[in-house]
């Protein structure tokens, strides 16, 4: 069993998630790198797919070196590049290599990319895709044919709490969840009063849904200025950027501002920890762990 599944499905205990940089060069140095990096702080990491639109190393064969190199991967597959064969080909890729975290949604649209030009598959949509996995996770592929043995996903997804309508977000949470996720990391926001309400509103139709929202480490007012301009479905309210432009220090000011979101985050009923992405790349992500009393797995083994 996966530590993710292990803590999320039997225990108490908050989990921390995190990104693993996308590979385009410096080969295994560069996994190896990285993965010393988040080993000591995080119990899963995503192995993305082609994020933001832009072709990257791909989903499997990172998620092969995280887990060569002591990461537990969650894979994600997003159906804007894939038909359903080419989704099936990936979980079971996996399942081969014994990696069971996995993470199906949508994906941006190919504007949002360096190749706009890229045709757009969608064959089928995310919570389609949670399906085939579960279906698979039974012992056979969409088809029918038999698989041997079954794979044992743990079956995750994605969404948005700061996107209109909000309503709706509630219910394709939902939605995912009655096709066979079992987790959700939770797009960044911004709005705490939009995070509460939709946390709130999945705990009431799906108390067992794990939710996971996600965090970002940035050095100032130009990395919230760029992720409200250029990265779909973020929105900085007005105030909090100007509350960051304004500061003596922006760089104190911004992470400042991280961490009440994060620890309000876990106030929010059905939230079992959060994913955490590091746009600083300095020695702040060590300082909001600690901050946020997590202990580094070095030490807990060292005890």
């Amino acid at each position: 069993m996966s530590v993710l599944r292990e803590k999320l499905e039997n225990t108490n205990e908050l989990v921390f998630t995190a990104e693993f940089p996308s590979v385009d060069g410096g080969g295994m140095a560069s996994v190896i790198e990285n993965a010393a990096r988040l080993s000591p702080w995080f119990d899963a990491v995503n192995a993305t797919d082609n994020p933001a639109a832009h072709a990257h190393t791909s989903n499997t064969t990172t998620a092969i070196a995280m887990a060569m190199h002591g990461l537990e991967p969650i894979m994600q597959i997003v159906c804007r590049d894939k038909n359903r064969l080419a989704i099936q080909s990936d979980m079971a890729g996996a399942a081969l290599h014994g990696i069971t975290n996995i993470s199906l949604l949508t994906g941006d649209d190919v504007t949002a990319g360096d190749e706009p030009e890229a045709r757009r598959v969608f064959d089928v949509d995310s919570a389609q895709a949670i399906n085939i996995a579960r279906i698979m996770t039974t012992g056979k592929y969409l088809s029918g044919r038999t698989i041997s043995p079954a794979p044992d996903f743990y079956i995750g997804a994605v969404e948005n709490a700061a996107a209109p309508p909000f309503d709706y977000r509630i219910q394709r949470a939902l939605k995912k969840h009655r096709a066979g996720a079992k987790f959700l990391q939770l797009q960044i926001c911004y709005h705490p009063d939009r995070l509460e309400a939709f946390c709130k509103g999945v705990a009431e139709v799906a108390p067992d849904l794990k939710l996971i929202p996600t965090l970002v480490l940035v050095k100032g007012a130009k990395g919230l200025g760029f992720m409200n301009d250029k990265v779909p479905g973020i929105d900085v309210p007005a105030n909090t950027l100007a509350r960051v432009q304004s500061a003596s220090n922006q760089s104190e000011e911004v992470y400042k501002l991280t961490l009440e979101l994060a620890k309000h985050a876990l106030s929010l009923p059905g939230v079992r920890g959060l994913h955490i992405t590091d746009f600083r790349h300095d020695d702040s992500l060590n300082t909001f762990m600690n901050d946020l009393n997590r202990i580094p797995r070095s030490s807990i083994t060292n005890r």
